[in-house]
């Protein structure tokens, strides 16, 4: 059985998507992959479309109640229930789909989304279909620093726009147009196929115009009848604080334009981190590796430690052993999209002399017999206790 993919992931949104993001989100999908759409088709093409339009809806369904989205946000698939665990499946057929969707989205100037959608009339609508531009991916690489307080970047980056001599049309100087001889201009012919519920009649887009109603003739020279051009496009977007590696986050619009007009698509950040040279990240919390020297160690003493934001002094208390933990609250990162910050762990180890003058050697062996220094049992059972957390955390 497939693994069922991430519902933010589905629908191309942050997890920190609006009802109105959501519900913007899911129409896309029911344009890309309205069985009309994919009609025409092979079959192996219409399932996966099926597919797809399915898992959208099922998303969609999940995220737009608050109480379902509060329990897939904590627990995941797994806390939606199911059989065996294996979290929630939306179980409607296609025409159940195709009118949740109407009621969801209709009324557009009195007819149904699918008149919206791809101009009206049909089975299941047909006609012109708002096409939708080629999502992007960027992989941006963060350091702890720019975790911590948030951060802008400038994006360079390549992607196809409307191009600006025919006004996207493709044809040259955006009027060399006629009416399509096969659909008269409607964009749209009837044919009886076998489609996802057995043979019935079908309102497909036109095959020559592509649904258009009119036919180019003659192309633009600048992008040879597509309508879109490859241009060199520069952005500045703001990170919030708290984003973790593999998050990702759309930036709406900045995607590629589609062919011969249309919506544009999306750019999708995804989020890395770079090592940083002494802190680790655990969650919204930072640990650092203090060594200590034996004589702090057992004397006790103030030393000072790295933060993201400078400097700050520790306090070490007398007989500190190795697998010491201090945590300093509000010196971590800061939660996503939340009030708070993490903590910064401070684990200690204790540095071992490697090299001894002969005065300090005499200076240790004078100490060897001291009561003090020779570890009890109950000592041996908590240092160790301590140490064991160097190799759990």
């Amino acid at each position: 059985m497939a693994e069922k993919r991430d519902y933010y992931e589905v629908l191309g949104v942050a997890k920190t998507a609006t009802a109105e993001e959501l519900k913007k989100a899911y129409r896309k999908k029911a344009i890309q992959y309205h069985p009309d759409k994919w009609s025409t088709k092979s079959e192996e093409e219409r399932k996966e479309a099926e597919e797809k339009f399915k898992e959208a809806a099922e998303a969609y369904e999940v995220l737009s109640d608050p109480n379902k989205r509060a329990r897939y946000d904590q627990f995941g698939h797994s806390g939606l229930g199911g059989p065996g665990g294996g979290g929630y499946s939306y179980n409607g057929s296609m025409e159940d789909i195709l009118s949740h969707i109407n009621d969801l989205f209709g009324g557009f100037g009195g007819g149904s989304i699918f008149d919206s959608f791809f101009g009206g009339g049909g089975s299941y609508g047909g006609g012109r279909q708002q096409r939708v531009g080629g999502n992007l991916r960027m992989n941006i690489k963060l350091t702890l620093n720019d975790i911590a307080k948030g951060c802008e970047k400038k994006l360079k980056y390549v992607r196809y726009v409307e191009c600006q001599h025919c006004k996207g049309t493709g044809a040259k100087d955006g009027t060399a147009l006629t009416t399509c001889d096969t659909c008269k201009g409607q964009g749209r012919v009837r044919q009886v196929k076998q489609g996802f519920f057995g043979a019935q009649e079908y309102i497909t887009t036109c095959p020559t115009c592509e649904g258009e109603g009119k036919r180019i003739t003659t192309k633009c020279p600048y992008c040879n009848g597509e309508g879109i051009v490859k241009k060199e496009e520069t952005t500045t977007v703001h990170i919030p604080a708290g984003v973790t590696g593999g998050m990702q986050m759309p930036i709406e619009g900045k995607g590629n334009a589609p062919r011969r007009g249309g919506e544009y698509g999306d750019l999708y950040l995804f989020f890395s981190e770079e090592k940083h040279p002494y802190f680790e990240r655990r969650g919204n919390d930072i640990v650092y590796n203090l060594l200590l020297d034996y004589p702090t160690a057992a004397l006790g003493g103030t030393v000072e430690i790295p933060t993201l934001d400078g400097r700050a002094k520790l306090k070490i208390e007398p007989g500190t052993q190795p697998g010491k933990r201090y945590g300093l609250r509000g010196k971590g990162l800061p939660v996503y999209n939340r009030h708070g910050l993490g903590t910064l762990i401070v684990n200690v180890s204790v540095y071992i002399p490697e090299r001894l003058t002969n005065e300090e050697k005499n200076n240790i062996e004078k100490l060897k017999d001291s009561p003090n220094i020779k570890p009890t049992e109950e000592a041996k059972q908590r240092v160790w206790e301590q140490t064991k957390n160097i190799f759990e955390a």
